[in-house]
């Protein structure tokens, strides 16, 4: 059995399940884009092609490997995009909690159920079909439990917006000793630049007491100014407009004091070793066309 354990972000990473994108499938038609950026590039002829992103998940792997984690990959499904395995499931404290996603990306859990098989049963959750919540929205962090999520009345106009309000009330209710603290989001159809499609593209903290945060990704100014007072301004990094669009906050932590980072982050790449991190900078940019990055592509199991 795993013993999966997962209180924040940032503690040594012990075991996880790194995506793929090995038989990820045709570039997808404009109408198939989930994302603003997706369609961006899809329109523009950019859009990546598998081996790239295969070579930048591999450099991922590589240093996941030098800090001997154990990396779990999904089965591969052919013809199918099976890179954001932080979407389909998440763990907080020993609970693996599936995803209520996308239709047409139920298949994505599938890849992992021999992962799911290792785990103790009374400890899968399922949430009901109201409950949205994708594990780019939900950050475990100690006491708290931050979730990114939309309030908007026209939330089931937007593909973009992937956790509700359902999902927040039904972590609460499976986590009743910790502080659940949701988070509204700016969500846009068509603008890569305006979209937080997940928490972690506008705000992931980092070490011990540190973050880093795009002001501009929260609908209500309360939601930014809590983050400002929890972590204190001098601890957090703000990232710019263009910064958080090439997903600067999508960096993903091994331990502590080692960061995975992609490598033209430069600006805060630098912030980081200026504050004691080891930087492992690797090629990224490709898979970031999709609207995702590092953080993104894991989903972490067991900490310490």
């Amino acid at each position: 059995m795993l013993p999966l354990h997962i209180t924040n972000e940032t503690s040594r990473l012990r075991a996880v399940v790194l995506g793929t994108a090995v038989s990820n499938g045709p570039t997808p038609t404009a109408e198939e884009a989930y994302d603003p950026k997706s369609l961006e590039h899809i329109l523009a002829g950019t859009y990546p092609v598998e081996v790239d992103m295969v070579r930048e998940m591999e450099a991922f792997h590589d240093v996941l490997k030098k800090y001997d984690v154990q990396v779990f990959r999904p089965e591969i499904i052919e013809n199918y995009n099976q890179i954001f395995s932080r979407d389909i499931g998440f763990v907080i404290e020993d609970t693996f909690i599936k995803a209520n996603i996308l239709p047409d990306r139920e298949r994505e859990l599938d890849a992992i159920q021999y992962v799911i098989d290792q785990i103790n049963p009374a400890k899968v959750q399922r949430p009901p079909e109201e409950v949205h919540i994708e594990g780019g929205d939900v950050m475990p962090w100690n006491d708290y439990i931050f979730i990114g999520t939309y309030k908007g009345s026209d939330y089931k106009d937007y593909i973009t917006a992937r956790t509700n309000m359902e999902g927040v009330a039904y972590i609460q209710s499976l986590f009743p000793n910790k502080i659940v603290k949701e988070f509204d989001l700016v969500k846009s159809k068509l603008e890569a630049r305006d979209n937080a499609l997940h928490l972690d593209c506008c705000f992931q903290p980092v070490g011990k007491d540190k973050g880093i945060i795009y002001k501009s990704g929260f609908r209500e100014e309360a939601d930014y100014v809590f983050l400002l007072n929890l972590f204190g301004k001098e601890n957090l990094f703000h990232i710019t407009r263009d910064e958080m669009y090439h997903m600067n906050s999508n960096v993903f932590s091994i331990a502590e004091d080692v960061v995975v980072s992609e490598r033209n982050f430069t600006r805060l790449n630098t912030w980081l070793r200026s504050k004691g991190f080891a930087v492992e900078e690797i090629p990224y940019a490709e898979i970031a066309k999709q609207e995702g990055l590092l953080r993104c592509s894991t989903l972490p199991l067991i900490r310490d």
